[in-house]
This record gives structure tokens, sequence and C-alpha cells, in this order.
């Protein structure tokens, strides 16, 4: 990029914003971090160039902090536990200002709007928009955490397994296209467990509360209408801790729209944890089955 702006970084919760926020300051450009209350981790302030923590419901206050750096490009990274809006009085405990309840007002003042992942997200995109500041994908800084297509840990899987990884496919779309969430976790054809608000960890240790003989397949994908600059799915370490202390033993994610954190270190514990992971594509399932029923 030849733009030496600013870049806004609106973090989250996990490692994602860590590794962008190190990615665009390779680029040249300062990071100035919005950093999520309870969820953002503090080594943000050691490597951005400005750092404020707001509430979840200061989205004034990341306005503010953006204009006064003269911030013109933003992204967002990380998970935002949005379980925290059902709190016991959620509105009086985060303390929406005036600009979040602005972009929120079907959902917070009118209760005429869903509060479905995409449509809070758009809602946040669309009035930083009308401030002047644009939301960019978190892999525009660094395109190199989109996972490619193949085998990624293990060995392939046999034509059984691959019918699995069909049908859960096949499932987790659907369940991307009514924005529920992007992960199912299945066995033998049967759906074990579906997520939703809860995010893919509760998701894959209820399956295995569910299935205790384990060997069952984690299914992860974008949504059908994914918009890239938010909401992209991610991976980790973290995820196949959860998957080995459930009993899973195959994890299938979308190449090239999926996030994949700390690559050595996820192919060091699959290698050690005997995990299979594959990454696939719509238009190149068949090519993976084709290659299961020869071998």
């Amino acid at each position: 990029m030849t733009n030496q702006s600013p870049v806004g970084l609106l973090a989250g919760w996990g490692n994602l914003p860590i590794v962008v926020a190190e990615a665009i300051r390779r680029s040249g450009r300062q990071v100035i971090c919005a950093a999520v209350k309870d969820h953002a981790d503090p080594v943000l302030e050691e490597i951005c160039d400005a750092t404020t923590w707001v509430g979840l419901g200061q989205l004034g206050k990341v306005k503010r902090h953006f204009l006064k750096h003269q911030v013109a490009d933003a992204t967002m990274a990380g998970k935002i536990h949005k379980v925290h809006l059902f709190d016991r009085a959620a509105v009086w405990k985060h303390l929406p200002d005036w600009f979040c309840l602005k972009t929120f007002a079907p959902q917070i003042i009118w209760g005429s709007g869903d509060r479905k992942d995409d449509t809070l997200l758009m809602a946040i995109v669309n009035g930083f928009a009308r401030q002047g500041i644009t939301f960019l994908p978190a892999t525009d800084f660094a395109p190199e955490l989109l996972v490619n297509f193949g085998m990624i840990a293990g060995s392939r899987p046999s034509s059984k397994m691959f019918r699995d990884i069909e049908f859960g496919w096949e499932m987790a779309k659907e369940l991307g296209r009514l924005d529920i969430g992007q992960s199912v976790a299945v066995k033998n054809q049967a759906v074990l467990a579906l997520e939703a608000i809860e995010g893919t960890d509760a998701c894959i240790r209820r399956a295995g509360e569910l299935c205790k003989a384990g060997g069952f397949t984690v299914v992860k994908v974008s949504k059908p209408q994914q918009d890239m600059r938010f909401d992209v799915p991610t991976i980790g370490v973290r995820t196949l801790e959860t998957m080995v202390a459930a009993g899973a033993s195959t994890l299938v994610l979308e190449a090239e729209k999926t996030i994949l954190l700390d690559e050595p270190a996820v192919l060091e514990f699959a290698k050690a944890h005997r995990l299979t992971i594959l990454a696939v594509s719509e238009d190149r399932l068949a090519q993976f089955a084709n290659s299961s029923e020869a071998a």
C-alpha cells in the first residue's frame, strides 16, 4: 500500500488484533487502536502508536479517537462476545453513548431491528463511513493469514469421512446464510452441534458432551454472503485444543476465506495430536471427494 496515513484498529478478543497491528506497522503505517475493555489484549498498547480503551457502548469514543489522529482507513479484528448484550440491564451496564445510540437505534431504542452479526457490524461500518472513516478487511493488511487450498495436517480423509465433510459443509453454509453461525460438528452424517451466539469453542465442547465416542468432524466456513470486512472465520491453536479436549478428529476450513493464526504452532499441535486439517472450497469439494475414493 502506498497510503501512509494512520490506520484505525477496532480490537476485540484474541490474537488476531495483535497480528494485524504488527502487519500494519510493518507496512510503515501508524496504528491507532480502540481496544474493547474485557476483550482486547493489553499488549496492544506496546504495539500501537495510540491506544484508548472503550466499553462496548462507546462507539463515540472510538470515533473521536480515530478522528483526532486523522484516521481515514480502519479495520476490525478480534471477537466481540455478543452474549454480553444479553446481560441483565445490558444498556445500563455498557452505557451506550450518543453515537452508539444513533448507530443502533433500531436495536436499542425502537426494538425493531434484529441483532444478527451482519446487521450489527454493518451498522458500525455505515456509521463510521458517514464520518469519513472507511473500514477495510483485516486481510488487506495481512493477506498471508488466509488459508490456502489443500491438506494442512494429517492424512487425506477416507471416502466415509468425506461424506461427513460434504454433509457438514452443506449444513454450515446454510447456517451462515441465515447469519446464525459458521461452524457445525458432525459424525456419520448427523449434526451433533451448531454454532450460534456462544461461539465455535462452545459448539465443539457441546458436541463432545453429546458424542462420548469422539472422532467427529468440525466444519467451519464463511457465510455465502460473507463481507470480508468483519466476522471472517478464524482458527488457531486454541480451537485445536478445544477439539482435542472434546474428542474431535478432523477440522475442515474454507480456503481463501478463513484466517489461520500462527500456522507453525497449528501444524505442530495437529501433528502431536494426530488431527486432520484441510481447506477446501465450494467449487473444489469434488476434487477431494474423488481423490478420497481413489485412495
